[in-house]
């Protein structure tokens, strides 16, 4: 083994610094990771709150309701249990958001954070399904049972516009 002298601290300097920077090299494409989960979790909380809450509080409110009534005698039962398990489904996937949502906030915020990956696949796997069983047998039922009543879609159609419509407030 070559003796200590003191150009030695010198070269171990040296590859300290190197092995330093060689990391540090990375730092561009982290930096940019960052940004991007950081605008991934702001879409992600955009999302939750203008979008599938909203969603899921107006199919509760107006289709599902609206549904049921205009069924007859024969499919309420069906309607009923379709409607139970999509409201559960509901529930579901708000459940599991709530689980995520702070560390999805800090995310965007671009602080510290622990995305439950686990939790975040349940949540995607609860809609996607949710989704699948609502496009594929509800809505289609659905769509059958306002159809038949013309005034029964429309008014479907005018209570979910009244929903989205900015409201006036009037002057005196």
């Amino acid at each position: 083994m070559p003796a200590e002298t003191p150009l030695t601290s010198f070269t171990r300097c040296h590859l300290g610094i190197v092995t330093q920077l060689e990391g540090t090299a990375r730092l561009p494409e982290l930096v940019d990771a960052a940004n991007h989960a950081r605008q991934v979790a702001q879409s992600t909380l955009e999302l939750f709150r203008t979008a599938i809450l909203p969603h899921h509080a107006e199919e509760e409110a107006e289709l599902f309701p609206a549904v049921l009534q205009s069924a007859n005698a024969n499919e309420r039962k069906a309607v009923r249990g379709m409607i139970e398990r999509l409201v559960a489904e509901h529930r579901e996937v708000e459940g599991l958001w709530k689980r995520l949502e702070p560390s999805v906030r800090a995310a965007a915020r671009g602080n510290r954070a622990e995305v439950d990956a686990e939790i975040m696949e349940e949540l995607v796997r609860a809609f996607l399904r949710h989704a699948r069983y609502e496009e594929t047998v509800f809505l289609p039922l659905a769509e059958r049972i306002l159809g038949r009543n013309g005034n029964h879609m429309a008014a479907l159609g005018l209570a979910l516009h009244l929903r989205n419509v900015p409201q006036v407030v009037g002057y005196i």
